[in-house]
C-alpha cells in the first residue's frame, strides 16, 4: 500500500495551494531541494577539488533515467531542455532540397518552429491530424516529430504505431515525452524511437535545466554532435593532460553533451526519478489516470465537454465562459489550473487528491 499522504508531504507548496497544473510546472519534492543544498555544501567543503566525482554522481542519475524509460545508461544524454535535443536532430540530418518533415496538428511550438525554420533550408514542412498521418508520410519524409501527449487537447499519441509507420517510411522519429514521462510509462526498448527527449520541469518534477534524451544506438553511429567541447573527446577525464587535436568521440550518448553539466539540476532530477522508481512507474500511471478520470467526471457534471480520456491532461470546453478570466479568478483562491487556446486545462499528478479536484469544481460555480 502506498502512503500517498506521506508522499504529499514531500511537496510543501501543496499545503498552501490547490495545485492541478503539472502540465505547466511540476512541484519540486523536498528531497530534490535537499540534493541541491548538499551539492553546494560539498562545493564549499572541498573547494571544488573533487569536481570529477560530480560526473560520477551524474552517471548515477543517468542510470536512474535509463531505468525509468527502460534503456541502457549509455543511451542517455543530458540536455538542458527539449528544444536543445531537437536542435541536435534538425542540425544533424543531412538535408536535401525537397526533403520533408512532418508533425501533428496543434503541436507544441518547439516542433512547429523547428519545422518552419527547416522550410527555409528547402525542406517541405507538413502538418497532419493523427487520422491523416499515415497518408502524409512519403518516401521524402526524413523527420517525424511528435509529443506523447498534446499540450492543448490532451490527445495521447499511439507512439508505437507512429514509430512503426515512420520507420517503414524511412523517417527519423523524434518523440517529445515532456508532457507524459513521469506520469505515464514509456518503454524505449519496446517502442524504439530514434530519440526521446524529456524536459524534466513538468511531470518529472525537476528544476529548470534538468532534462535528458534517449538516443538509439544505431542513430549514434551517424548523427554528429552539435555541441563540441572539452568533454567531446573520450579521454576527457584525463584533465591533467587533455587531448589537443580532433576529438575522438565515445560511442555512448554522452558524446552529445560537450562540456560541463548543470549538476544541481541533474542531482535534483535524480532524487525525483528515485522517488518515482520507489513508488513504481506503473502505480503512478494508474493513479494519475484515475485522478484525471475523476476530473473529467466532475467537470462533465457541471457542463464541461471533455476532449480525451485516459490521458493526464484533461482539456475541457466550457460553453460561454472566458476561460482566461476564470483561471485568473481561481488563482486568487489559490487554485492553479491553466487556460490553453480557449479551453480549461487540468493536469493532476500523483501528489494530488480527490479533495483537490472537489475544491476546483466547487469553486467553479
Amino acid at each position: 500500500m502506498i502512503n500517498w499522504a506521506a508522499i504529499r508531504e514531500e511537496f510543501p507548496a501543496l499545503r498552501r495551494w490547490t495545485y492541478l497544473n503539472t502540465a505547466t510546472y511540476g512541484q519540486l519534492p523536498r528531497r530534490a531541494q535537499d540534493a541541491v543544498a548538499r551539492h553546494f555544501a560539498r562545493r564549499e567543503e572541498y573547494a571544488c577539488s573533487d569536481f570529477l566525482e560530480w560526473f560520477d554522481e551524474a552517471d548515477r542519475v543517468r542510470a536512474l533515467a535509463a531505468r525509468l524509460v527502460n534503456c541502457q545508461p549509455e543511451d542517455i544524454a543530458f540536455f538542458p531542455n527539449a528544444c536543445s535535443a531537437l536542435a541536435q536532430v534538425t542540425s544533424g540530418i543531412d538535408w536535401r532540397p525537397g526533403d520533408r518533415a512532418l508533425t501533428l496538428d496543434y503541436e507544441f511550438p518547439n516542433l512547429l518552429y523547428a519545422g518552419a525554420m527547416l522550410s527555409e533550408r528547402g525542406v517541405v514542412f507538413d502538418q497532419a491530424s493523427w487520422d491523416d498521418f499515415e497518408k502524409c508520410l512519403t518516401p521524402r519524409t526524413r523527420l517525424v516529430m511528435a509529443s506523447t501527449v498534446n499540450y492543448i487537447t490532451g490527445f495521447r499519441l499511439p507512439v508505437e504505431r507512429l514509430v512503426k509507420l515512420s520507420r517503414q517510411a524511412g523517417a527519423f522519429v523524434y518523440v517529445d515525452g515532456t508532457q507524459s514521462v513521469g506520469a505515464l510509462c514509456f518503454d524505449c526498448e519496446a517502442i524504439q524511437p530514434d530519440m526521446l527527449s524529456v524536459d524534466g520541469y513538468k511531470w518529472l518534477l525537476c528544476p529548470n535545466g534538468a532534462g535528458f534524451a534517449y538516443i538509439r544506438p544505431e542513430v549514434r553511429r551517424w548523427l554528429p554532435p552539435l555541441t563540441i567541447g572539452w568533454r567531446s573527446d573520450r579521454r576527457w577525464r584525463e584533465v591533467n593532460s587533455l587531448h589537443h587535436g580532433k576529438p575522438e568521440f565515445t560511442d555512448a550518448a554522452e558524446r552529445y553533451e560537450g562540456g560541463m553539466l548543470p549538476f544541481p539540476a541533474i542531482l535534483a532530477m535524480g532524487e525525483s526519478i528515485q522517488l518515482m522508481l520507489e513508488i513504481g512507474p506503473e502505480v503512478i500511471e494508474r493513479r494519475v489516470l484515475d485522478l484525471a478520470a475523476y476530473v473529467a467526471q466532475r467537470l462533465a457534471g457541471v457542463g464541461g465537454k471533455i476532449l480525451y480520456s485516459e490521458t493526464p491532461i484533461v482539456a475541457v470546453h466550457l460553453e460561454a465562459v472566458d476561460v482566461e478570466n476564470l483561471v485568473a479568478q481561481l488563482r486568487t483562491r489559490r487554485i492553479l489550473v491553466s487556460a490553453r487556446h480557449g479551453r480549461l486545462r487540468v493536469s493532476p499528478h500523483f501528489y494530488n487528491t480527490l479533495a483537490d479536484i472537489d475544491q476546483l469544481v466547487d469553486n467553479l460555480s
